[in-house]
């Protein structure tokens, strides 16, 4: 009998290995000489997206109708994803600089 308990403790422990959710991720997004790197980002309703400026300039992710994040001159600042959508952003004080993000569910 004991080894027939192992075997569906091992297949339930599997299963569950399987079933789990996959982790939320913080992806980085470096501002350096008035460019965010990487310029297009690909990721999931639950990841955030942290924004490190190594500028000396006080710098933004904006996203026309959506969100707003300043960015303070050498400081970072983070946003959670929480809608799927394509959207491209800009910085508001230096509209030359822009990027995209596309958030699948």
């Amino acid at each position: 009998m004991l080894p027939v308990r192992a075997a569906i403790l091992t297949l339930l422990l599997g299963a569950a290995a399987v079933a789990a959710p996959s982790q939320a991720e913080t992806i980085e997004v470096t501002i350096d000489r008035l460019v965010y790197t990487p310029a297009e980002i690909a990721a999931k309703v639950g990841d955030e997206v942290e924004w490190i400026n190594k500028d000396a300039l006080v710098h933004t992710a904006t996203v026309k109708g959506g969100a707003d994040v300043l960015l303070p001159a050498k400081k970072s600042g983070s946003l959670l994803l929480q809608e799927p959508g394509s959207f491209d952003y800009i910085c508001r004080y230096h509209p030359n600089m822009k990027a995209h993000i596309t958030v699948q569910p």
